[in-house]
């Protein structure tokens, strides 16, 4: 597994316009939150139109209430002419070792089934010997480092053309990428997003034909799940279903680990889970074709 480093900086246009905008999406007026933050509304007034400039303490009091993304709090503090309060720390700094570590032992220890680190732009900074049997048949191009994992699911010469439910799928990434582009207002991203939406996808989804100790692979009720979406993907004659599951830190105090997401997949099935634990195992180089 390799970690790969590498993030944006911040961006802004002003310390007013940013907290009215922050303000207006949290659908807050001017008086609740000036509440909130200790404040009164006519300073937020003063503040948002340019009249004011806002303490160092007050704005970080105003985005804690705003819920503004760890990013974003430096963003706001540049564009008020203040020193960012959050560090942002390459993920290969000796200082950021032992989280480092810890990613790299929970990949580890979720074999024989996949997992995978990415960034707030879906870039792949680490993964799982596991996640090689995913990627099996994918153009190169696609997995010259660092590569993102939303473009190789969707795009043509990717994932997609075994992905069973491929239309659900790319409904559920397109989703999740939008709620991003909520919190955070970063241009790589909406490059992305204007990118991966415009790839092409089927009418319909198509209907997978049964195979021996996979019965399931060929019901079209199967492509929804009780419980959530899964993940429906073709393999060496078999369709592996997956559930997934991100896991994100809590509290971070550092941009870079504010924006890191574990996604791991769970296999929804008692055939997928059986072909997992058979593929990948010590001495199996299946994972890493």
């Amino acid at each position: 597994m390799t970690i790969m480093a590498g993030m944006g900086g911040p961006t802004g246009t002003g310390v007013g316009p940013l907290l009215r905008g922050w303000r207006e999406r949290r659908q807050l007026s001017q008086l609740r939150l000036a509440l909130r933050a200790d404040s009164s509304a006519r300073h937020l007034s003063f503040v948002e139109n340019g009249r004011s400039r806002p303490s160092r303490e007050l704005l970080l009091r105003l985005a804690e209430e705003l819920d503004v993304p760890v990013r974003e709090h430096n963003t706001l503090l540049l564009a008020a002419g203040y020193a960012p309060h959050y560090p942002e720390t390459p993920l290969d700094d000796p200082s950021i070792a032992a989280l480092r570590g810890g990613l790299e032992r929970l990949l580890t220890a979720h074999d024989p089934y996949p997992a995978v680190v990415v960034d707030g732009s879906f870039r792949v900074l680490a993964a799982n010997r596991s996640l090689g049997l995913l990627l099996d048949g994918v153009a190169p191009h696609l997995l010259e480092p660092p590569f993102n994992a939303v473009r190789i699911t969707l795009h043509p010469d990717g994932l997609a053309p075994r992905i069973v439910n491929l239309r659900q799928w790319r409904q559920h990434l397109l989703e999740r990428m939008a709620r991003q582009l909520e919190l955070v207002r970063a241009e790589p991203l909406r490059r992305l997003y204007e990118e991966v939406s415009g790839y092409p996808v089927p009418a319909e989804e198509p209907v997978a034909g049964p195979t021996a100790g996979n019965p399931a692979a060929g019901d079209p009720a199967a492509l929804g799940s009780p419980f959530a979406l899964p993940f429906r993907i073709r393999h060496e004659g078999w369709v592996l279903s997956f559930l997934s599951t991100i896991a994100t830190f809590n509290t971070p105090l550092d941009v870079t680990v504010s924006e890191l997401a574990m996604e791991t997949f769970l296999p929804a099935d008692a055939a997928t889970a059986a072909f997992l634990q058979s593929a990948v195992r010590p001495g199996n180089d299946a994972a890493g074709r």
